[in-house]
């Protein structure tokens, strides 16, 4: 029996993942009556096959817009994990009515103009760039192991391996456009102890907190993957936000 209003979750992956990451949290979702939407994002995932070094930030924001619009999603909590946080932020310029509450987990939360090659900083960045030019023809970053995002149970961490795509690297390089409604929205920050974000974007996230009573900041002692190191716990947080708006 569903205690709590049945709305619609709208799950954006992070880099290199797709929409298959979020199966443990969506199956969970779905048992307690909401409709669930797991978008991959343009080249990654199932997707993989359209892969191009064309792709950019812009591409997967369209990605998530075109979901809202074409399956008629409203009332929406929308949630970014990693770099999904980028896309989630982009999306919300144009489909911010249709969304309830945004929860950013372990998810980036940039302003305007930024990229994640911004937010992460030069270092991170240029062995971003290194890495492409020796193992991605100079456009893309080839997968990652599990392990990179704190994922230890072999069986899981197989499951990951087996699943992972390389990522665009201008999806890293191009800038984001506005984000003032982002910024002003209904929304919750869950950091990942252990993070895999910067120190500098978990004190944004704090400070925002502490600035704004519509938007929270949430600890959950997990790995950066957390809707597969501890599903439950992701789908309770993702419950108690269908209270944002």
């Amino acid at each position: 029996m569903v205690t709590e209003p049945s709305r619609p979750f709208v799950l954006v992956h992070g880099g290199r993942h797709g929409g298959w990451c979020w199966q443990p949290v969506a199956r969970r979702l779905r048992a307690r009556g909401h409709e669930v939407f797991t978008p991959t994002l343009t080249g990654l995932g199932e997707r993989a096959h359209l892969l191009s070094r064309g792709i950019g930030l812009g591409t997967h924001i369209e990605d998530i817009v075109a979901t809202f619009e074409y399956e008629d999603i409203r009332d929406a909590v929308l949630v970014g994990h990693s770099y999904g946080g980028m896309v989630v932020t982009g999306a919300l310029e144009r489909i911010g009515d249709r969304v309830r509450g945004q929860v950013l987990l372990d998810g980036h939360m940039p302003r305007t103009g930024e990229s994640v090659f911004d937010l992460i900083g030069p270092e991170r960045a240029k062995a971003m760039i290194e890495l492409a030019e020796e193992q991605g023809d100079g456009w893309y970053i080839p997968t990652a192991d599990a392990a990179r995002y704190g994922v230890t149970d072999p069986a899981v961490a197989a499951w990951v391996n087996s699943r992972m795509t390389a990522q665009p690297l201008k999806t890293y390089q191009d800038p984001i456009g506005p984000t003032g409604r982002a910024w002003q929205h209904p929304g919750t920050f869950v950091e990942c102890v252990p993070s895999s974000l910067e120190p500098h974007l978990l004190q944004r996230a704090r400070a925002r907190s502490a600035a704004d009573a519509r938007f929270h900041h949430q600890v959950l002692h997990t790995a950066h993957d957390a809707m597969v190191t501890d599903p439950e716990a992701v789908t309770a947080l993702l419950l108690d936000a269908l209270d944002l708006g």
